[in-house]
């Protein structure tokens, strides 16, 4: 623990120094000549880089200058069009890969999908089951690759990940006995890569463990539970954490940066460029590149037909509906599945940053900017975990509800719907562009190292080493340990102005702590510097550890442009309650405007996108606000 808190008090030293120049210090990376192979950081360089606590990550301006200096006559190896997790990813590995690489997208870093997301990192056991009754090969590699992949994520940013135990109730003992063969073989196939060993609860110690879990299902009793465990995250959190990552290792990164139209070669028509527009400031700049990667997601085949009108859609669209309930819906630690409900579909329950998120829902939809989940998917969630709750399962508790649009692919030139897949593809189908769309959260690293390597066979680029991305903490979890919220909560005070314009001294305490350190790793004693010399301690919501600093540390560290950038992606508060997003907004762009100078136009403008995007989460409005007064 002392070495714990040595190497934080070194971090709180240089925290100082960044929040006191206002956190614009752009420091260059120390890489020695020795460390310089082919003009690009070597791979030990690149990490002493990116675990560096002092390092700051360039500012939004100086990315922009970045990818208007990339010029036809010295292009970038690589443009990424997308910022969502396989986006992210596929800068990364680039960068990481010593090429020059730039990435673009047009709302915010995870705006799309990966923030919508499930938050498992899982391997799929429902793909093991198809696998073995349908004897299909194909599903059992996916399985074997997720899992593969699963342990990987974790490992890479412990901070933001964490095994999370999940119960399959069981109403009859052929249940127990299909469920607990089914998750040993799940345990089989993970091998090293395993979590924990599955294990088999009686009804008793089921109740114990998950109070609210019905003793009777369908008219029977239940006989006991199979507890196996699969990965949780905090998505956004994660991809802004691949973005910024990226950024420190040589990315130039921009979010709230669309994509207008492709430049082409003359004489070849292969895409060696894009005309990009600022949708912050309006203006528009052209960027060249060898290469690029179209990782748009649902939105792949927007950009496929602005290179080519003719091309055959990728993208068969699928909706994901999720609600978020109180906590006491499920215990602290312990996660509720379903693997079959009434209608074969796949129903959960489980505990997530203090509240309880509950789906899934699966169909087909149309591709739009803010998906917002139907009336009756809501009503579907709620019934289905009713059945197997002895606790009334009410639409007014319901604090969140969203949509999400899983992208799965479709091979252009296959003759079938048959051909949708699990997995992702990777397909150049227009010369110069490489579209990489499909797979899942869990494994975007290995589908961003795919795309990768045919971008690097489709540019003849020379990277200066292999892929390392399978072995690289992302920033602030190279030395997080899960106690550093002790230190926190030890060393820090979170300053803050009372009603009447007073400074007065607020504990760290623990919930504080604790949220500081898994949102922000190694990273979190910025926060507590700024909460504690800046007087930004108060918490921005009744119930959440949310602070005021964090909207400054985001805006100075992490590219936050917009309210919506904070309660979405930066914190999770409107994933978690509208009314409490709600609430907190005022304050939000009040300090966002201190940051990034906004007038009162551009102030008022920022309320009303945030207040017309938490309309699209549909709550039951019932959260209560306690006076305005936050402890």
């Amino acid at each position: 623990m002392s070495a714990t808190a040595t190497r934080l008090r070194r971090l709180a030293t240089a925290a100082v120094a960044v929040t006191a120049c206002g956190g614009a210090v752009l420091l260059t990376p120390s890489v020695s000549s020795n460390d310089r192979a082919n003009g690009h950081p070597t791979v030990e360089a690149l990490r002493r880089t990116i675990s560096d606590p002092s390092a700051v990550i360039p500012s939004r301006a100086a990315q922009e200058s970045a990818l208007i200096g990339a010029k036809s006559s010295n292009p970038l190896d690589i443009l990424v069009v997308g910022g969502g997790a396989t986006g992210c990813g596929v800068a990364l590995d680039a960068t990481t890969r010593g090429l020059r690489v730039g990435l673009v997208e047009r709302e915010d870093f995870s705006s799309g999908t990966s923030s919508r997301s499930t938050k498992l990192i899982h391997g799929g056991v429902r793909y093991l089951e198809k696998a073995v009754f349908n004897l299909d090969y194909g599903q059992l590699k996916l399985v074997f690759h997720a899992l593969e992949e699963r342990k990987q994520v974790i490992e890479n940013a412990p901070h933001l990940c964490h095994a999370l135990p999940c119960m399959t109730p069981c109403f009859d003992w052929f249940e127990v006995v299909y469920f607990w063969m089914g998750l040993k073989m799940y345990d089989l196939v993970a091998g090293k890569r395993l979590l924990h060993l599955s294990r088999y609860y009686s009804a008793q110690e089921s109740i114990e463990l998950f109070p609210t879990l019905a003793k009777k299902g369908n008219n029977k009793s239940l006989r006991g539970t199979v507890v196996y465990y699969d990965g949780q995250m905090n998505d956004s959190r994660l991809n802004v954490g691949l973005a910024c990552t990226a950024a420190l290792a040589g990315a130039a990164v921009l979010n709230h940066a669309e994509v207008v139209s492709f430049i082409k070669d003359e004489d070849t028509q292969r895409v060696i460029g894009a005309r990009i527009r600022d949708n912050l400031s309006g203006k528009e700049f052209d960027t060249y590149a060898k290469v690029v990667v179209n990782a748009a997601g649902p939105f792949c085949d927007s950009l496929r037909k602005m290179a080519n009108k003719d091309a055959l859609p990728m993208i068969c669209p699928s909706s994901g509906v999720h609600v978020v309930l109180p906590d006491y819906y499920s215990p602290e630690g312990m996660g509720l599945i379903v693997p079959k409900t009434k209608d074969g579909r796949v129903v959960f329950m489980l505990p997530w940053l203090g509240r309880t998120i509950a789906g899934t829902t699966d169909s087909s939809t149309s591709i739009t900017p803010l998906p917002e989940p139907h009336e009756d998917e809501i009503q579907f969630i709620l019934d289905a975990i009713c059945d197997y709750l002895n606790v009334k399962v009410r639409r007014t508790d319901v604090l969140s509800a969203w949509s999400g649009i899983r992208p799965l692919a479709v091979d252009p030139n296959a003759k079938s719907t048959e051909s949708i897949s699990r997995d992702h593809v990777v397909s150049e189908d227009y010369p110069g562009l490489v579209t990489i769309t499909g797979g899942k959260w869990t494994t975007y690293r290995s589908m961003a190292e795919d795309a990768v390597n045919a971008a690097i066979k489709s540019g003849k680029l020379s990277p200066s080493n292999k892929c390392i991305t399978s072995n690289l903490h992302l920033i602030g979890g190279d030395g997080w340990e899960p106690s550093l919220f002790t230190v926190l909560a030890q060393q820090y005070v979170r300053m803050k102005k009372s009603y009447g314009g007073k400074v007065v001294p607020g504990v760290m305490d623990t919930a504080v702590a604790k949220h500081l350190s898994h949102a922000y790793g190694t990273l979190a004693e910025r926060v507590a510097t700024i909460a504690q010399n800046e007087n930004l301690g108060k918490r921005l919501a009744h119930g959440y550890p949310y602070l005021e600093a964090e909207v400054a540390y985001c805006a100075r560290n992490e590219y936050c442009e917009s309210a919506v950038d904070f309660i979405a992606r930066r914190s999770r508060l409107a994933f978690l309650e509208t009314d409490a997003a709600s609430h907190a907004l005022p304050r939000i762009v009040e300090i966002l405007a201190t940051e990034h100078n906004w007038d009162k136009s551009r102030q008022k403008e920022e309320m009303q996108k945030a207040k017309e995007f938490l309309e699209t989460f549909k709550s039951s409005k019932n959260a209560q606000f306690h006076d305005g007064k936050h402890q």
